[in-house]
């Protein structure tokens, strides 16, 4: 049986490295934003036939906006292009436009929408994200605290919190910007990886009833974390491996939604093995009083 407790510290810093990792990258590089919160403009065109992405970009680069503008394709038959670019002159917007035009032979009724998003939406997406991730979070330590114990909660709470550092850190690292898409993403981890932490807790509370021997609280946590460990394992790598070709086959919308599942799925798994029970485990440790401990049994080393 392997010794996820007794090797807590090696999977500490791993974490806190990739964590740092993500906060000297946003120090080095700044936050990127995307569209949805800096402000831009949207604009949706009807190609009428199918197209390559990189044209598109072509006539970006050449106003020098590419870098900064997101291309995918929509539509039934992916035959339209909505473009997101930085805030821009008029005159500019409208010359790219122009120059679609004239590439694909359209007409201007081939423009189906241009719309501005300010700053303010995107405040609006931040102060809203903030608010939804903290709700989430005090109302699955409320249930974690009624359904187990308030230290189960904490030690939950603390693994979903390193979950989005590292998926964040991800991104920091390698200078993608963070959309909405990048926050729905985020609410999705913080159901899933909760879910994975809960089947951990369950059967460590659920051994700590039946548990008649004098076994540590070590060695009865890394006998839950084994028993649960096929089963964590088996039902993440089935999630990834559908994500990870949604991914890869997947339009640029699913893409952007599907990268940080992946990262925060894998990290999820990661947390809820080797954090989230550490976490509740020194907690335990450290407890002066160990009237239930006692109870049970068990002994801490």
């Amino acid at each position: 049986m392997f010794d996820f407790i007794g090797k807590r510290n090696i999977f500490f810093v791993i974490s806190l490295v990739v964590i740092l990792a993500g906060i000297v990258a946003t120090f080095v590089y700044g936050v990127q934003f995307g569209i949805d919160f800096t402000g831009g403009t949207i604009i949706q065109i009807n190609i009428g036939k199918e197209f390559n992405n990189s044209d598109i970009y072509e006539i970006l680069n050449k106003y020098n906006v590419g870098k900064d503008s997101f291309v995918q394709q929509a539509g039934d038959y992916r035959h339209e292009v909505i473009i997101k670019t930085v805030d821009m002159p008029d005159e500019q917007r409208q010359s790219i436009i122009n120059d679609i035009l004239k590439k694909y032979d359209l007409k201007n009724d081939a423009i189906l929408s241009i719309n501005k998003v300010g700053p303010t939406i995107g405040s609006e997406l931040r102060r809203n994200a903030l608010i939804a991730v903290v709700v989430t979070s005090v109302a699955m330590l409320i249930y974690i605290a009624i359904r187990f114990e308030y230290k189960f909660g904490v030690a939950a709470i603390i693994a979903l919190i390193h979950d989005l550092l590292v998926t964040y850190a991800v991104y920091a690292l390698f200078k993608i910007p963070i959309n909405s898409s990048f926050v729905a993403a985020m609410l999705t981890i913080l159901g899933y990886s909760i879910n994975d932490t809960i089947v951990i807790f369950d059967r460590i509370r659920e051994n700590l009833k039946n548990s008649k021997s004098k076994m540590t609280i070590e060695e009865l946590i890394n006998k839950s974390i084994s028993q649960t460990m096929t089963r964590s394992i088996n039902t993440v790598l089935t999630t990834l491996f559908t994500i990870t070709i949604l991914y890869f086959i997947g339009p640029s919308s699913i893409k952007e939604f599907a990268l940080p599942l992946i990262v925060g799925i894998a990290s999820g798994a990661y947390s809820s093995i080797f954090i989230a029970s550490p976490i509740w485990y020194l907690w335990k440790r450290n407890e002066k009083s160990v009237k239930s401990t006692a109870k049970s049994g068990l002994r801490t080393t």
